[in-house]
């Protein structure tokens, strides 16, 4: 089973094994009774009402809330008082060290951190900033540390992820998790994130929370005390067809799992659906294949981190990884494994450290980080290398630039590619499938003690095997290689840091040829005359030296431990001949009748003992008769670096002598004793000394068969390394096809959604294109240099634009404005002050203008310009002059309403337009009669004349001077009256209308009085 687990000694204890006397989770003095911690951020105060509303109002829970809530560091806190009012319980603003009771709620305080030891609240000063601070996270570890399998944790509204990393660490410890529903959320990104962990029990709105976490305690802390005996034969049968239900539905065997391990994940489990009985439970794996699948996801809950336990990984920096790159020329492959990955955490916290090192070194190595697991999720997520953003808490912000990238909305931190190529994820089973080989580095921390001794006596020996001489290992700190010290010696025993010790005799053979000298190869063979070049003449020394060789020293050949010829001296045609088939340069292959068996003997002995082997007297069949042969071989040393080079060996042959010193030694011996030895004594000897002759050379064809065989199965194991490791590399190729396609995808998706936005900005375009010529509003736009950026055709009236003055300042534009060359300056301070500015001005046509000058601003609210624009008003002002004479004639017609004197109005006809009250006072018509009479009516027969050239004058627009006139009242009689008259003119100039004012003599009078 290959997944990151707790760093803890000693295995945590269920509910029943406290009871049964062993050590619990707490000290016994603080209670035993399950601790709830709850999160919330935004919209957190409305589930809070659900859930309390939502406790049994007759009855206590005997569990203590703790609830840690985003709250605004500068503000008093409310939420203690608010929860009061929705609970039976005790509610306390925590205060520091304050003791935790059950049946109580305690709130934690504002611009604080909160964690829980020894069944306290401790508080502390934030090491956030405000806006980074992830205090649910910070509680719900502590939390877990301390309280292990009596954990709680519940994720309700909020936004963000604060929560996720902390329930895992309450699920690493055997606790229990609940998540709202997310469409029961105000805000529903911690929900969704804690969900999205795969590690959520329950997921359910906040009021049905309390019967199920009711349910959920009273199954698992309220069983009567279990006998503190082994386990029952009847719970290890049990447990044995949930493995072979586990087995056949997820393939992985977990009976060599600690047991301890496995009761606890079940009983967790049956207490999740409360079932009693094991049997129960077990049909009900039967019958919900989902339930097996969710078992074995508890069995490999992965508690990870980046750079859990940073003491560790401290000394892992300093001490090991820059070993990996002593040796290594620019180029070479640094190899990396890390089994047990869960989702990619710690091998992206290699990644991240190899990779600072090749860059501190400034060379360029290939980096390859195998990183494998049994839990499929778990490898995609990792493979996807999207976090939260409460990875802050563990990674620096230095790393977190570098290596991350991060939503536009401050959300989550996705692994930059230059990382993520660095490695290969793989599903893998590090007990059942091989490993991968020719690593400099194998991390696999808190997973050993996950396992049996026999399992874990399994892997010890597989890293071994899968390191580099000189590689190292990284376990967890609860782990050790136990009885394999011979295989690994400890860099660091704190931090658990190990390096491979030699092979010993089981190191990898090495090739023919390899570290043997340039005056040995194979190439020499067979040429002991040949000259150097330019060699014309040999010294009388080495040519006496060379024929004495040849004459009277035996011949030989230089062999290595596999008798493969690496030099021939002198003629050995009498002792070795070519084999049949091919052409092969091998003495035991060469050798004659009579002389292999003992040859190959002798050469095993010789590798084995490094002392010279004798065989004296040996019967050689040649060329149909028999020789006798002394074979010598011997270890020979090829120069002064031999301790590192293969063992060498010289195989000498010689003619035997009539008698061997051997025979003449028994010849003497048994004449001294007088005896006579017979021929059947001496067939006997002889058959004797064959047998033991056939027996070591059986014994040495055993042992090279061994060794061979120990060869090929490491072969075999090297080449199922290698296949495994092609299988990760297909599977990480298929995985980003995949990925391109699902990028392509939505690459697609989103270009269909870019051309819709263009077609939509194409018609808003057209649109206000054709709303601003409809409008016929001139507009011209300026950036801060006042430079011209567009305008719209109703502007080039007022100021003489074309196309190609886009770029150009609106201050070398001519315009037809007359009396205003203030537009630079307005724009100017309308950039500086932004307060807009309107005004009236004139073009050169004599056409009126409104010229309104405001800022340009973006939906940013961001100034970029400033908006010129000319909305004509010349109707506009002939209205307020039109207005402006009826104003004024609306007042001249009050003062002639309210006058004492007659004020008639008359056309050049003679008709009366106009007749005032005080004309009706002094003549008796009313208006009404008036308007229906002509002037001519008035006027005595003899004076008509007299009007009518008054009237003439007065058309040709002549001043007349007030005079004296008569006038015919209604009654008949005549009322003499001072006359003035005054002609209307047009616009024209053209009199159009006479008005007369008229008063009596007497008004008069009293006028010039």
């Amino acid at each position: 089973m290959t997944r990151k687990r707790t760093e803890r000694n000693a295995e945590p204890m269920s509910p029943n094994d406290a009871r049964s006397g062993e050590p619990a989770a707490a000290e016994p003095g603080l209670g035993h009774f399950p601790i709830v911690g709850i999160g919330a951020s935004a919209g957190g105060l409305a589930a809070f009402e659900a859930f309390f509303t939502g406790m049994p109002t007759d009855s206590d829970s005997g569990m203590a809330f703790v609830l840690v809530q985003h709250l605004a560091p500068d503000h008093k806190s409310m939420l203690a008082d608010l929860v009061k009012r929705y609970t039976r319980m005790q509610v306390f603003e925590v205060e520091d060290g304050m003791a935790v009771e059950p049946n109580c709620a305690y709130i934690i305080p504002p611009n604080r951190d909160m964690a829980f030891l020894d069944g306290t609240l401790q508080l502390l000063e934030p090491a956030a900033p405000r806006g980074l601070r992830l205090p649910i996270d910070f509680f719900f570890r502590s939390l877990a540390q301390d309280q292990h399998e009596r954990a709680i944790c519940i994720v309700l509204s909020g936004t963000g992820s604060d929560g996720t990393l902390g329930l895992r660490a309450v699920k690493g410890e055997g606790g229990m998790v609940m998540a709202q529903n997310p469409e029961s959320t105000e805000h529903d990104g911690m929900p969704r994130s804690a969900i999205a962990t795969g590690l959520v029990d329950f997921v359910l709105p906040p009021a049905e929370m309390p019967a199920q976490l009711i349910a959920y305690v009273t199954h698992a802390f309220g069983k009567p005390p279990r006998p503190a005996s082994p386990t029952p034969p009847k719970n290890e049968v049990a447990l044995k067809k949930i493995f072979v239900l586990l087995r056949a539905q997820t393939g992985h065997d977990f009976s060599q799992y600690k047991q301890n391990t496995v009761n606890r994940r079940v009983e967790r489990r049956m207490a999740v659906h409360q079932i009693a009985q094991l049997g129960d439970y077990i049909r009900y794996l039967q019958q919900n294949p989902a339930e097996v699948e969710a078992l074995f996801r508890d069995l490999l809950i992965g508690v990870t981190s980046f750079f859990r336990d940073g003491e560790a990984f401290a000394a892992l920096q300093e001490q090991v990884i820059p070993r990996l790159f002593v040796g290594k020329v620019s180029g070479a492959s640094i190899r990396v494994w890390v089994p047990g990955c869960s989702t990619g955490e710690e091998a992206y916290s290699l990644a991240m450290l190899l990779q600072e090192q090749m860059e501190a070194l400034k060379q360029s190595f290939k980096l390859q980080l195998f990183a494998t697991d049994l839990d499929r999720q778990a490898i995609e997520r990792a493979r996807a290398g999207v976090y939260p953003a409460s990875i802050a808490a563990d990674v620096s912000p230095e790393r977190l630039t570098r290596f991350f990238s991060q939503g536009p909305d401050g959300g989550a931190y996705r692994v930059q590619k230059a990382l993520r190529d660095i490695l290969v994820f793989s599903e893998h089973d590090v007990i059942k499938d091989p490993p991968f080989s020719k690593l400099d580095l194998i991390s696999c921390r808190n997973l050993l003690i996950y396992m049996g001794g026999d399992l874990q006596k399994k892997l010890i020996p597989l890293f071994h095997y899968a390191l580099n001489p000189g590689g190292a290992l990284f376990l967890g700190t609860s782990e050790t290689v136990g009885e394999f010290a011979d295989l690994f010696a400890p860099l660091d025993r704190k931090a658990k840091l190990y390096q491979r010790k030699g092979d010993g005799s089981g190191a990898r053979r090495l090739t023919v040829g390899m570290h043997v000298p340039r005056e040995l190869e194979v190439g020499a063979v067979s040429r002991p005359h040949e000259r150097f070049p330019g060699e014309s003449k040999l010294p009388l020394r080495e040519l006496t030296e060379r024929v004495l060789l040849q004459q009277y020293a035996p011949v030989g050949a230089l062999v290595n431990p596999s008798g493969d010829i690496l030099y021939l001296h002198g003629r050995t045609g009498l002792y070795l001949e070519p084999a049949p088939g091919e052409a092969c340069m091998n003495i035991l292959k060469m050798a004659r009748d009579g002389l292999r068996r003992d040859l190959t003997t002798a050469l095993h002995k010789a590798v084995a003992s490094q002392q010279p082997v004798r065989h004296l007297g040996l019967r050689v069949k040649t060329n149909g008769d028999f020789t006798r042969v002394d074979l010598v071989v011997q270890p020979v040393e090829a120069g002064s670096a031999a301790a590192a080079e293969p063992t060498l060996l010289l195989v000498t042959f010689a003619e035997a002598a009539e008698q061997t010193p051997e025979i003449s030694a028994a010849a003497e011996a048994t004449q001294d004793a007088g005896q006579v030895t017979t021929d059947s004594d001496a067939r006997i000897a002889a058959l004797k000394k064959e047998l033991h002759a056939k027996e070591e050379f059986l014994q040495t064809t055993n042992e090279e068969l061994e060794t061979t065989n120990e060869e090929l199965k490491s072969s075999n194991e090297e080449m199922q390394s290698i296949n495994e490791e092609l299988q990760s590399t297909n599977e990480e190729l298929e995985t980003s096809k995949e990925e391109l396609q699902s990028v392509n995808e939505e690459l697609a998706t989103v270009n269909a959604e870019l051309q819709a936005k263009v077609v939509d900005l194409s018609r808003a375009n057209n649109d206000m294109n054709n709303l601003l010529a409809g409008t016929g509003i001139g507009t011209v736009f300026v950036d801060h240099q006042l430079r011209i950026q567009r305008f719209t055709p109703a502007v080039t009236q007022v100021i003489n634009l074309i196309l190609t003055d886009v770029g150009r300042p609106v201050g070398h534009i001519v315009s037809n404005l007359a009396d205003y060359d203030r537009l630079v300056e307005d724009v100017r301070t309308v950039l500086e002050t932004l307060v807009p500015i309107e005004v009236e001005v004139r073009t050169n046509s004599g056409a009126w203008y409104l010229l309104r000058i405001r800022p340009y601003r973006t939906q940013e609210n961001v100034i970029e310009g400033a908006v010129i624009t000319f909305t004509e008003m010349t109707e506009l002002k002939a209205a307020q002059a039109v207005l402006r004479e009826s104003e004024a004639l609306r007042c001249m017609a009050a003062v002639v309403r309210d006058a004492h004197d007659a004020v008639l109005v008359q056309d050049l006809q003679g008709r009366i337009l106009v007749w005032n009250p005080g004309a009706q006072r002094m003549y008796g018509w009313s208006e009404a009669e008036a308007l229906a009479m002509n002037i001519r009516d008035l006027v005595p027969e003899d004076q008509r004349e007299q009007s009518l050239a008054m009237v003439k004058q007065l058309a040709r627009a002549e001043v007349l001077e007030p005079c004296r006139t008569q006038r015919i009242a209604k009654e008949g009689r005549t009322v003499d009256a001072w006359l003035t008259a005054t002609a209307l003119v047009n616009a024209t100039g053209e009199v159009y209308a006479l008005v007369t004012t008229e008063r009596t003599k007497r008004q008069q009078d009293v006028n010039d009085a």
